[in-house]
């Protein structure tokens, strides 16, 4: 099965065909097409490595929908110091599936 590995948002993501992947925010519609930087396509016998992207290699996914994760809790305490704080995070995302790779 031939895959790709994907840089969006600052991360990397390993993603093949007609799946989906969650990446941070993007200012697109729901419905958009969009076009990924490739890092890596591999699969059967071959493996392309792109220094920094792979020349001619695509990955081509449509906006699914947008959303944010569940919250996490980040609490910081100091102790006999009288020091404590709790913030809480959700992160925003978006949704993707993918189209073609190559």
């Amino acid at each position: 099965m031939p895959y790709a590995i994907i840089k969006s948002g600052g991360k990397q993501f390993r993603v093949e065909k007609g799946g989906t992947v969650r990446v941070p925010l993007m200012d697109k519609q729901a419905g958009d097409s969009v076009e990924l930087d490739t890092l890596v396509v591999g699969g059967g016998d071959e493996t392309k490595i792109g220094a920094p992207l792979v020349d001619g290699a695509g990955v081509t996914a449509t906006v699914v929908d947008h959303g944010r994760g569940e919250k996490i809790i980040v609490f910081k305490k100091k102790r006999r110091k009288q020091y404590k704080r709790t913030q809480g995070h959700r992160q925003d995302y978006t949704t993707l599936k993918i189209d073609s790779i190559g």
